[in-house]
């Protein structure tokens, strides 16, 4: 009976959800019982008949995942039970499944299969989301907003700006997921303890055979388990992806407030229920789910680290946690990249809003700008400076506009005339590089 969010089908995509099925991952050990009898056919250690009968025989249509639960259920160990289950169906043949095998050369070989998998539907939603971002940078390039720090009016950005600065940060991402491919996604088969004493003098090309016809790396070298630092860098750079997704959501909720109400997520105004009892309310629902599962996938980065940790060539420590750990990460990542793509690409601007907004501190925002321009018709930068700080505070004091006191001020008068005031004080006069970065952005690769 599901239990869990996931298993009740509430969180995540089917393409991922698929990677990580009960009977697709006992698929996946198979399919390295598979490789591992055809590479002892290679080396001449079994006959070619024996391995391609395991071989054709190593599938869910034969080995069926309520035999193995059967066996487990009786005998307590899970891949002894898929052995049997296995030798069951092969017939005489059988006597040579897991030949000089421990149960981690197949269940780590197994689990880089999976990752393989996760992490080539994860880098696809990654670049799906670059792609949205370089779509939403050029059409929103010069819609002119207000930047904030500190929670406060600074100086004035545009969408297609704050659009590239995400990107790029999905960029990096895209290159730390594929840097860690090499560490992450390797098999072993290495024995009992590391030392391929059970595999004998072809031990290494076994290995070899394996790897190559499963399409993953060999490890440099294991103990019983491959080592859980390749694990917690894959789980580490998940949190992080995720980290942004958070940090892009929590923007985009704070944009939504009504006192703001500069971006809001889609809504589908024919159907969609914002509150059970407030029938006005229009929640940053999926925003807010964003945040709230990166969280779960950040916690997720601790275990995995203690994973790191190991009595010996191995304890069983790590199997427990794995097995919420590793499908966890993979499900939730995937599934919130999804939600952060449609989010972006569906999401409402209000453009008015924004320069309405600049205006709401009654042009001091512009003090910056004031202040450069008056550096330009020589005047001292640090006495602009005290100036115009001086003159936002009368502005705020006496709850008048920025301009007026500008024009009111005899220093500031002797320096810039009213129109190059004027000038100064336009938001769109003061993106710098803005525009262009949204640009190379929108345009790059």
């Amino acid at each position: 009976m599901p239990i869990l969010p996931i298993d009740t089908g509430r969180y995540g995509t089917p393409e991922m959800l698929r990677v990580f099925e009960e009977e697709a991952r006992v698929q996946r050990l198979l399919d390295v019982e598979a490789a591992l009898a055809l590479a002892h056919a290679e080396v001449g250690n079994i006959s070619r008949e024996d391995a391609e009968k395991i071989a054709a025989m190593a599938s869910t249509k034969h080995v069926k995942v309520e035999r193995v639960k059967a066996i487990e259920k009786e005998i307590k160990h899970d891949i002894a039970s898929l052995v049997r289950a296995l030798s069951e169906v092969c017939g005489s043949s059988g006597a040579y499944v897991h030949l000089g095998a421990t149960s981690y050369d197949i269940v780590d070989t197994a689990n880089a299969l999976q990752l393989k998998a996760a992490i080539g539907i994860i880098e696809k939603k990654l670049v799906a989301l670059k792609c949205i971002l370089q779509k939403q940078a050029a059409q929103h390039k010069e819609t002119v907003m207000i930047g904030r720090t500190h929670g406060q009016h600074a100086l004035p950005i545009t969408l297609g700006f704050k659009f590239a600065v995400w990107g790029y940060e999905i960029s990096r991402h895209i290159e730390r997921l594929n840097e860690c491919k090499t560490r992450v996604l390797v098999g072993k088969m290495s024995g009992a303890v590391g030392t391929q004493a059970s595999l004998a003098e072809h031990a290494t090309r076994i290995q070899d055979l394996v790897m190559k016809r499963l399409g993953i790396r060999a490890a440099e070298i294991s103990t019983q388990i491959v080592q859980r630092d390749r694990y917690a860098e894959y789980a580490c750079t998940l949190a992080i992806i995720v980290s942004s997704l958070d940090k892009f959501a929590t923007e985009i909720r704070e944009l939504q407030r009504p006192e703001i109400g500069e971006v809001f997520e889609s809504f589908e105004k024919k159907k969609q229920v914002g509150s059970s009892t407030m029938p006005h309310k229009r929640n940053p629902e999926t925003c807010e789910r964003i945040c709230g599962l990166a969280r779960i996938i950040r916690s997720l980065s601790i275990p995995a680290l203690e994973n790191v940790v190991t009595w010996h060539e191995r304890d069983l420590t790590q199997s427990s946690a794995e097995r919420f750990i590793l499908p966890e990460l993979c499900i939730l990542t995937d599934y919130l990249l999804f939600l952060m793509s449609d989010v972006v690409d569906n999401l409402g601007v209000d453009e008015k809003r924004m320069l309405r907004n600049i205006d709401l501190i009654q042009g001091r925002a512009m003090s910056e700008a004031m202040m450069m321009a008056l550096a330009r018709k020589g005047l001292n930068r640090q006495e602009a400076h005290e100036l115009l700080r001086q003159l936002t505070i009368k502005s705020e004091v006496e709850k008048r506009h920025f301009r007026e006191i500008l024009l009111e001020d005899k220093l500031v008068g002797s320096r810039l005339s009213e129109e190059e005031i004027d000038e100064a004080l336009k938001p769109k006069n003061y993106l710098g590089t803005a525009v262009k970065q949204a640009e190379k952005f929108a345009n790059s690769g």
